[in-house]
């Protein structure tokens, strides 16, 4: 099976850039700026396995992880002979290196069935993103065009589709994580890990997914935009890391409240986890 994607026209203009209700005051999502970009092209839904593998068949390229022989897989994925012998991330211990897990073996060897076509390419480093849009004849969105994309047009709202937040039980746009974090995920909208590329509703510019699922990757490293001490630490800490956008299955509000459009995280170039992806765009 192969997931199409379709490039979307995003008019350019001034974007809004962070929110004046920042819940994650050290992650700098305040204060709003504004930013001029150009119009560009995104791709509608974030890269799927299938469209991953002819970049693979096409190149022979090696992910980092395949390089490395490792990468981080959510313990509550994995067989559970596996979780009681594989070696915790530091100050996450829902995180477990798992030797052999790649793009193609997500939550390691023998996982085969894990692997869907049309959903999202995970354990991809940045290294790997940028790898790929050069094939693409693309490139990772640096991260004013992002949120100016995932607002859809709608200006300071908090999510896609506006501001009203996904809950456990009756109100599930996105896929995140309904239940207690990390040891139970109900799965009340409808999947315990990614979900495809165009499940749920797209926003009003047709983008789908553009919170939830999977993180993505962006052009940009991390630093702080808030002026206050505990945000110019954090960003210190955070050094050499690029910007990721819009959460992914893993997020609740308890825990990880930044499946918002202003909310960012950030890793090193050749980190790779089972929850991290990246979506292309394109100058016009």
């Amino acid at each position: 099976m192969t997931t199409t994607h379709q490039k979307i026209l995003i008019p350019g203009g001034t974007a809004l850039v962070g929110t004046k209700r920042a819940f994650i005051k050290v992650d700098s999502e305040s204060p709003p700026r504004k930013q001029k970009v150009n119009e560009f092209l995104m791709d509608n839904v974030a890269v799927a396995n299938s469209r991953f593998a002819e970049f693979i068949d096409a190149t022979g390229y090696q992910t980092d992880a395949e390089r490395i022989g490792w990468s981080y897989v959510f313990v509550n994925h994995l067989p559970n002979a596996d979780r009681d012998t594989t070696q915790m991330a530091s100050g996450a211990t829902w995180w477990r290196q798992v030797f052999g897990a790649t793009w193609k073996l997500i939550n390691g060897p023998g996982t085969e069935d894990a692997f869907h076509a049309d959903h999202p390419v995970v354990h991809v480093s940045h290294n790997d993103a940028l790898a790929f849009a050069k094939w693409a004849n693309g490139r990772l969105p640096i991260e004013a065009e992002w949120e100016h994309a995932a607002r859809g047009g709608k200006g300071d709202v908090m999510f896609p589709w506006g501001d009203q937040e996904p809950d456990d039980e009756h109100f599930q746009p996105c896929n995140i994580w309904q239940g207690n974090f990390p040891h139970y995920n109900t799965g009340a909208d409808g999947y315990d890990a990614t979900a495809p590329v165009d499940a749920f509703e797209p926003n009003d510019y047709g983008l789908y997914n553009m919170v939830g699922n999977t993180w993505e990757w962006t052009a940009g490293a991390y630093t702080a935009r808030a002026q206050n001490a505990k945000a110019r630490k954090h960003a210190a800490a955070m050094k050499g890391s690029m910007v990721l956008k819009g959460g992914s299955f893993m997020c609740h509000k308890s825990y990880c409240f930044r499946y918002r459009i202003a909310a960012r995280s950030a890793n090193t170039p050749d980190s790779t986890t089972s929850h991290m992806g990246f979506r292309i765009v394109y100058d016009t």
